[in-house]
């Protein structure tokens, strides 16, 4: 018992003496603690004992303000600025290297952006650890993406060029890939079922040139369209969804982080997958809101994978059907070119787009200005239905999706909460579409009447419409949580809300209620609009005929109409410089309560502008009105971004150092503005 003593019939342990690494033997480590004026490297001292496994990347624990924090090892040093007493590093949690170098700097950039914090970000690149995972090989049997630890295969042979040879420049795109060159494109896509195989392509000739890609997708939907592509290419890549269950999403992380998978596929945490020598990024539908992560520090996975590739020296494919005012900004300032097919391509390709409120038609129809369903529409799909299945685009689920008093057509409310009414079948009560309540008894609080009429058909009263038009044919609904994933070629009346289109080709498709989203209190409702139009237009046959019901004066129903997604949104980019708005400028959210939003712009640089502050009820629910919530913008040109972004997380680190009451919650360039 030679390291042991008694003291009081009971053996003591004597301390431990720790002596340093003899090389490098300070860590410094970025440390899991959500503070602000905290968001820095601490310096720790390497015991000798922990050598050989404290390396950089690792999973650490550390001892911090009295307490075990969690951390991860950025560098070993030789010597520490600080000039105090050294703490020791407790334990290293893992041997395995999950953070990269590069992923290390990626995180500190989109922190530095977006105002956060690393530790916030770190959060959202990491996924947690599962120990037995981690602990045992990657299996060799029916693994996606190959086997083991074995990143040393040779890469797979380059593949034909495929529906790429459509597009002017898109011969030249892969080759630049092929030839290790960062080319970056705004692609507008041809419609059709050819862009998840166009990506797989992409990737894949990336793949042959020896360098990795990763691809981001909105949703599940399209994640196993890619998935299907990507395999016809054998066994390269590897999917990250949320939903995989954390001990099989953190095997496919790790057969990524061990080289084994040049390729990763997923949703929007797949932006920061961990491949080796990152060659292509590649974000497909980049206006989805599903890329804007919803969690500190909000970044997006636009501005992410571009930044991503510009540190790396990687190539980029951003784009979809349509073309957002951020990607238009891109070509704009010359950091990515317009990859676009021909128009005598894309005439062969599109479908024919046309007006239900045209000339000619109101002259045969004088009602079809007022008609939800004009003539036109069920001439239409009653032509369609002769060659296969057609689509009914509604922008609203339900059964009326708002209603109004049938006398003076003011919008109903709720007595409780003012949010508006709504009807989920043909004989229900009315019900509040923000806080659930019923309306058994309403009457009109402006003329007293007690019956009601639609202002907004949902998705289920149009199936009814539309069964009763047309008695003979199958009607179908997808919306909700009840989406259709596929169609067959037999003729039907599909009817579904934006997104939810069931996978097939149309004979002709029905775009109705235009208005709806067209008037949306939105700084994007135009551009949110034309995406959602260019979608479901794109499983329209070629040949095949789209109606779209809305004003065909506007700008987002003419680029339809033109299939013009890239003028339409460099229109766009140039009515938000000449307002004022992002991306234009940078400008800042910050919300929080009254109080707390001026602390935090006082101490806010001088030379931003700010609007406001307001209450932030935007409509939502009334009880953000009570709390006192308000809301400000700071706004800056572009060149002094990176200024405002600094101004801010200083602003906040003041309020976190001195422990100030009320949270406060600050976005840069947030999705929506009104």
């Amino acid at each position: 018992m030679a390291n042991r003593q008694r003291e009081g019939g009971r053996a003591k342990k004597e301390p431990r003496t720790l002596r340093p690494a003899p090389d490098c033997p300070v860590a410094r480590v970025a440390v899991d603690i959500p503070l602000t004026h905290l968001d820095r490297p601490f310096d720790y001292l390497v015991p000798e004992r922990l050598a050989a496994r404290a390396l950089p990347g690792v999973r650490v624990r550390v001892r911090f303000a009295g307490q075990l924090a969690d951390g991860f090892i950025l560098e070993r040093a030789s010597a520490s600025e600080h000039q105090g007493r050294l703490s020791y590093l407790e334990r290293v949690v893992s041997a395995e290297q999950v953070l990269t170098p590069e992923i290390a700097g990626l995180a500190r950039a989109v922190a530095d952006r977006y105002a956060g914090t690393l530790a916030d970000v770190l959060r959202l690149a990491i996924p947690q650890r599962h120990a037995a995972t981690e602990a045992k090989q990657p299996p060799d049997g029916d693994q996606p993406a190959g086997a083991g630890r074995d990143a040393g295969r040779e890469p797979p042979p380059r593949p034909e060029p495929g529906s790429w040879d459509r597009y002017p420049a898109g011969l030249a795109f892969l080759d630049a890939l092929h030839d290790r060159r960062p080319a970056r494109a705004a692609w507008t896509a041809l419609p059709g079922a050819t862009w998840p195989e166009e990506i797989a392509r992409a990737a894949v000739t990336c793949a042959s040139a020896g360098r990795g890609t990763v691809i981001v997708v909105p949703d599940t939907r399209d994640l196993a369209r890619v998935d299907e592509a990507l395999r016809q290419f054998g066994s390269w890549h590897v999917t990250l969804t949320a939903d995989l269950g954390p001990a099989e999403r953190y095997r496919r992380w790790l057969t990524a982080l061990r080289g084994a998978a040049p390729i990763v596929a997923g949703t929007r945490a797949a932006m920061f997958a961990p491949v080796r020598d990152l060659g292509l990024v590649v974000l497909w539908d980049d206006g989805d809101d599903l890329h804007a992560e919803p969690r500190a520090p909000y970044p997006h996975a636009r501005e992410v994978l571009a930044l991503r590739a510009h540190r790396a020296g990687a190539a980029a494919l951003i784009g979809g059907f349509a073309r957002t005012a951020e990607l238009a900004q891109l070509v704009t300032s010359g950091w990515a070119r317009p990859l676009e097919p021909s128009r005598a391509t894309l005439r062969k390709t599109a479908p024919r787009v046309r007006p239900a409120l045209d000339d000619a038609e109101l002259a045969r129809d004088e009602a079809a200005t007022t008609a939800r369903l004009p003539s036109l529409a069920l001439r239409t799909a009653r032509a369609a239905l002769a060659d296969g299945p057609v689509l009914v685009q509604v922008p609203r689920r339900g059964y009326l999706a708002a209603i109004a008093c049938g006398r003076c057509r003011a919008q109903a409310r709720c007595a409780r909460c003012n949010g508006p009414l709504e009807l989920a079948a043909q004989h229900a009560t009315p019900d509040c579409r923000w806080c659930g309540a019923k309306a058994a008894a309403w009457t009109c609080p402006h003329c007293g009447h007690d019956k009601l009429r639609a202002i907004v058909t949902g998705a289920a009263r149009t199936a009814e419409e539309l069964g009763r038009a047309f008695p003979a044919v199958t009607v179908r609904t997808s919306g909700g949580d009840k989406v259709i994933p596929q169609v067959s070629g037999e003729p039907a009346l599909v009817i579904a809300t934006p997104g939810a289109e069931p996978l097939g080709r149309y004979a002709a498709a029905l775009l109705l209620d235009g208005w709806a989203l067209l008037g949306r209190p939105s700084l994007r409702a135009g551009e949110e609009a034309l995406r959602r139009w260019l979608a479901a237009a794109a499983l329209v046959s070629a040949g095949g005929t789209v109606l779209v019901h809305a004003d065909a004066a506007l700008p987002a129903v003419q680029a339809l109409i033109r299939w013009d997604p890239a003028g339409f949104a460099a229109r766009e980019l140039a009515d938000r410089a000449e307002l004022g708005f992002p991306p234009a400028v940078r400008m800042a959210a910050v919300t929080g309560e009254p109080a707390a939003v001026a602390t935090l712009l006082s101490g806010v640089a001088e030379g931003f502008e700010v609007l406001g502050p307001v209450p932030a009820d935007r409509g939502a629910a009334r009880d953000e009105a009570r709390s006192g919530t308000v809301r400000a913008l700071v706004r800056a040109p572009r060149d002094q971004g990176a200024a405002l972004a600094r101004a801010l997380h200083a602003a906040q680190a003041a309020r976190s150092a001195r422990k100030d009451a009320g949270p406060v919650r600050v976005q840069l360039d947030p999705a929506e503005l009104i």
